[in-house]
């Protein structure tokens, strides 16, 4: 096992992490020196003994300093090996580590991370910002993960190629590999592990408004695409609705299908091209007919559910029955998206 350790201005809990690596399991060490001042020389310099040492200058970010790490090891360790990727400021216990490998080892074709449950003294930050991320991951993607931002995680060496094409040198990378687990239908599981905060949480670099807009950036391309969407739709559909509606006689189930076939013929088609482009970048070149399918379907259940809640159930206003349908529907046309239009093929 390779455990990865990126570290920008480290201290002393750095030591002690690697000293109990190398003293409790016999796991190559690869630590990471992101940029950190001249004062953290000496430290860096008395690892060199249990660890590998990498050097980047100047700071480049977590995400940039565990690619670099990655590809030291792929170009020097077996396919089949596994890394494990650790914090340098103590949050993670060897035990834990340790854990997680061995899950990892368990079901080699996941990835495996280590999910704390922010149980007793948790900074309040902490505590709602995993919170909020943990909803919208799990909105956005279909997948629930309990910890959306740990750094403790395991992989196999030969998903390493892929981990390097994935952009974002910071903090956003972490969110990054698992929207790219979530599109390539790679199983993440987590492993429960001790929540650990030393000091308030103190020595991190984690920079709240800067680092989680970059998280929360990457996050809502998942949803944008179907927001613009909506909007365009509402629009167009209370427009003919309004116009069919006062200059014809025909009757209120043929204005409904009129003026909702149209906007969701147009917005299907630019909901696909956003999709394919932006937000799944799919190489699927079935991907058109299946999205075509997917869309007849869905607009039956919307057509079925618009119907049911201005003409033949409730006296629903128009603009507020649109609102309600389109939720409805939202999660079924995700799920089909992701799962059936725009699913990566298994080799």
């Amino acid at each position: 096992m390779i455990v990865v350790i990126p570290a920008y201005q480290p201290d002393e809990k750095l030591k002690k992490l690697v000293r109990e690596l190398k003293e409790q399991t016999d796991y190559t060490v690869i630590v990471v020196d992101d940029g950190s001042s001249k004062a953290c020389t000496p430290l860096f310099d008395a690892l060199e003994s249990s660890a590998i040492v990498l050097r980047q200058h100047p700071n480049k970010g977590k995400g940039a300093a565990m690619k670099m790490a990655f590809a030291y090891a792929a170009e020097h360790f077996p396919s089949d090996e596994g890394i494990v990727t650790a914090d340098a400021d103590g949050q993670h216990l060897i035990a834990d580590i340790v854990r997680v490998s061995e899950e990892w080892k368990a079901f080699p074709e996941t990835l495996v991370t280590g999910g704390r449950r922010f149980t007793g003294n948790v900074p309040w930050r902490s505590r709602a910002g995993n919170a909020i991320t943990r909803f919208v991951f799990s909105v956005s993607t279909g997948v629930k993960v309990y910890d959306t931002q740990t750094g403790l995680r395991a992989f196999a060496v030969n998903r390493v190629p892929a981990m390097l094409k994935l952009k974002g040198n910071r903090y956003e990378y972490e969110i990054n590999q698992l929207l790219y687990c979530t599109r390539h239908r790679i199983p993440i599981r987590e492993v429960g592990i001790e929540t650990v905060y030393i000091q308030d949480n103190a020595s991190s670099h984690y920079r709240a408004l800067i680092d989680s807009a970059r998280i929360y950036k990457v996050i809502g391309l998942f949803v944008s695409s179907s927001v613009i969407c909506f909007f365009f739709e509402y629009a167009l559909t209370l427009t003919l609705s309004h116009v069919i509606g006062s200059r014809s006689q025909l009757a209120p189930a043929m204005i409904l299908f009129l003026s909702t076939i149209l906007p969701r013929v147009l917005s299907a088609a630019l909901n696909y091209l956003l999709n394919l482009k932006v937000v799944f970048k799919s190489h699927n070149k079935t991907s058109f007919p299946r999205y075509a399918l997917v869309a007849l379907v869905v607009y039956g259940v919307y057509y079925v559910l618009m119907h049911g809640l201005t003409i033949s159930l409730l006296p629903v206003p128009k603009f507020i029955a649109i609102v309600l349908a389109q939720l409805m529907c939202y999660p079924l046309n995700f799920y089909l998206q992701r799962r059936f239009v725009f699913a990566e093929r298994k080799p």
